[in-house]
């Protein structure tokens, strides 16, 4: 099989069967994303494949095959925090931070989506140009990534203030307030 992985190159055999979730963490050592239900009703899992957040654990690896994918351990650029995991610092979005790893990756994938305008179930305005973001919006989407700890309130502050640094996003909130 081969995938880019973080920006690098992977060739590696693996069984048919085996779940990209295990392909990363047993056979390549990439152990941020994490294995909470095993199910895909938890997040702990979330990635980025090409751009789109999915759950590794639901996920065979041989689907994937030539696509790029993103860990959280790729979210970083040259020893700098990626933005949002900047905020989740500044904004106490992890206690025990066992979900933090999907949640980042979750939220990275979020935030492309209403780049692409793409509406979620709570979305007021569907013939708008740029979707309107607000709490309920934001928990809405990261719905499907649970905190066992309760972190829920730093994440949305930590995902409001990234995303109020994107040009679509900003001039929505300006036009709003």
């Amino acid at each position: 099989m081969h995938f880019t992985i973080n920006g690098e190159v992977i060739e590696i055999e693996a069984d048919i069967r085996t779940s990209l979730l295990d392909l990363m963490r047993n056979s390549l050592g990439l152990l941020g994303t994490k294995k909470g239900c095993d199910q895909g009703a938890c997040g702990a899992c979330t990635v980025l494949v090409d751009g789109e957040r999915i759950n590794s654990c639901l996920a065979l690896a041989v689907q994937y095959q030539g696509r790029s994918i993103t860990t959280v351990e790729g979210l970083a650029t040259d020893g700098n925090l990626h933005p949002l995991q900047k905020a989740f610092i500044e904004h106490d979005g992890f206690q025990c931070g066992y979900c933090t790893p999907g949640q980042l990756c979750s939220a990275i994938g979020m935030a492309s989506e209403i780049e692409r305008n793409i509406p979620s179930a709570v979305t007021s305005d569907l013939s708008a140009s740029a979707t309107a973001i607000d709490d309920t919006e934001i928990r809405e989407r990261m719905s499907g990534n649970l905190c066992r700890c309760g972190a829920y309130n730093g994440i949305v502050e930590a995902i409001t203030e990234t995303l109020a640094h994107q040009p679509v996003v900003a001039t929505e909130k300006r036009a709003r307030a």
